[in-house]
């Protein structure tokens, strides 16, 4: 497997700790994109995806990449969340984490991979968990209203 390419790790860099704030805490333009009104997140994760593509480009198995692209929808979906999700932009740096993760994975790939496939089956889970009850509370709520129509 060829090595990482310095250019994810520079995008990195740049998008999740390229700017030190007083008391050492860093920050990158991932964060600052992500305050454009309709369009920052959008922008963010499209950026995102390059350290995944060229991850993928270097012959990364795709549950790795599940999980990288997990990292990234956690960023662009949370993030896209007004205020919360502009603070949480600055803390989460999925961008850092798959950097991360790839350099694991080329140090230790079975058992990155091992960890990926078991990361990538509780998302799945905690997804279908979350499905369900948004389910059974539209129904509730169905119900509900159904009861106050009909008295």
């Amino acid at each position: 497997m060829k090595t990482k390419s310095r250019f994810i790790e520079r995008l990195g860099w740049f998008l999740d700790e390229s700017i030190t704030l007083p008391g050492g805490y860093k920050i990158g333009l991932d964060g600052f994109i992500g305050l454009i009104p309709g369009i920052g997140d959008f922008i963010g994760g499209l950026l995102s995806s390059v350290i995944i593509y060229k991850a993928h480009q270097i012959g990364v198995p795709r549950m790795v990449l599940g999980r990288m692209i997990i990292n990234m929808m956690i960023d662009t979906v949370l993030g896209a969340i007004p205020i919360a999700g502009d603070v949480f932009d600055f803390v989460w740096k999925a961008n850092k984490r798959n950097v991360a993760l790839l350099e694991d994975y080329q140090l230790q790939p079975k058992e990155v991979y091992r960890k990926s496939v078991i990361q990538n089956v509780l998302f799945i889970a905690l997804l279908l968990g979350i499905l369900v009850l948004m389910i059974a509370l539209i129904s509730w709520v169905i119900g509900l209203l159904i009861t106050a129509i009909n008295s």
